[in-house]
């Protein structure tokens, strides 16, 4: 946000702050959370590099179309373990996770 719009705001009686602030997140949730979008951002670049689509890449984690979407957009329901099994399988390693993290 440019500091004038935020000045703006403040004068209104706004209160611009962060995500972190707002939702009393610890900074341990926030890594964890940042962590989980990078690795979802991986996923997704990984599938269209390898030209694969959504529905190519379930059938080969044996699941569906919407819960490989919901991984790539980092949905809360989606744990790290199935976004780690997901990269492995599409050949990613561990050097390339830990660049991406």
């Amino acid at each position: 946000m440019n500091t004038e719009k935020k000045k703006r705001l403040e004068a209104a009686g706004w209160k611009a702050t962060t995500v972190q602030e707002f939702l009393s997140l610890s900074d341990a949730d926030m890594e964890y959370i940042e962590t989980k979008v990078a690795l979802s951002r991986q996923l997704r670049e990984l599938r269209a590099k390898k030209h694969l689509t959504q529905t190519t890449l379930a059938a080969a984690l044996k699941t569906s179309q919407s819960r490989v979407a919901k991984m790539e957009k980092g949905d809360p329901t989606v744990s790290v373990d199935l976004l780690l099994q997901a990269l492995f399988r599409l050949g990613a390693t561990r050097r390339e996770l830990a660049r991406a993290i």
